[in-house]
C-alpha cells in the first residue's frame, strides 16, 4: 500500500514547513543500485502539454501537499516547463508513468538543479527512487557543472532527505514557510 502522508496543519490551519536547501560539488557518489528487474524506461519529455505536466505534479506531489506550480496560470506553466534551461524526465513502469525529474539548466555551469523529483504513489517501496534519483544526478553531472541543487521539505516523503543526503548532497540552507493550503491547494 502506498505511504500517504497528510500534512498537519497548526492552530490556524496552515501548514508550517521547513525547507532544506541541498548541493552536491566534485560529482556523484558512486551508488551500486541494480536496475529494477521489471519493465522500465526513462524518456525525456520534450515538449510537453501544461495538461501531462499537471498530472505528473499532482500524481507525484498530491499527498506531499505540492502547490508551487499549481499557483501558475497555464500560460506561464507553459513558459517554464518548455523554457530551453528545462528539462523534464519520466520514469515509466511497464509503460506506465511512475515518476518525473526536472532539470534545470538556468545557471548552468555553476549550479544545475534537480527542481522537482519523485516516484507516484503506486510505485513507492518498489526501489524504484533511488535507482531514478541515481539516473538524475547523473543526468546532471553529465555537463559537468560546478555544482548541483535540489530542495526538500517536511512535507515530502520522509525518505527524502537521507537519501539526498545518501547520495552525497549536503545541507547548506534551512528556511521556515507557512503554507495555507486553502489558498495554495486544490
Amino acid at each position: 500500500m502506498p505511504l500517504k502522508r497528510k500534512p498537519e496543519p497548526n492552530e490556524d490551519g496552515l501548514w508550517p514547513v521547513t525547507i532544506t536547501y541541498l548541493k552536491m560539488t566534485g560529482g556523484p557518489r558512486p551508488q551500486n543500485i541494480t536496475p529494477p528487474a521489471i519493465p522500465h524506461s526513462i524518456i525525456r519529455s520534450e515538449n510537453p502539454t501544461v495538461s501531462f505536466y499537471r498530472y505528473l505534479y499532482d500524481a507525484v506531489g498530491r499527498d506531499w501537499g505540492w502547490t508551487d506550480r499549481k499557483k501558475l496560470s497555464d500560460e506561464d506553466l507553459d513558459r517554464v516547463i518548455k523554457d530551453k534551461d528545462t528539462e523534464i524526465y519520466v520514469l515509466y513502469v511497464r509503460g506506465t508513468p511512475a515518476g518525473y525529474a526536472e532539470l534545470n539548466f538556468k545557471n548552468y555551469p555553476a549550479a544545475v538543479d534537480l527542481a522537482y523529483f519523485g516516484i507516484m504513489p503506486e510505485f513507492i517501496g518498489m526501489k524504484m527512487g533511488p535507482y531514478f534519483l541515481n539516473w538524475a544526478i547523473e543526468q546532471a553531472w553529465y555537463r559537468d557543472p560546478d555544482c548541483i541543487t535540489v530542495n526538500t521539505c517536511t512535507l515530502d516523503h520522509p525518505k527524502a532527505l537521507p537519501m539526498y543526503q545518501r547520495f552525497g548532497y549536503v545541507p547548506y540552507e534551512q528556511r521556515e514557510v507557512i503554507i495555507d493550503p486553502i489558498a495554495d491547494h486544490d
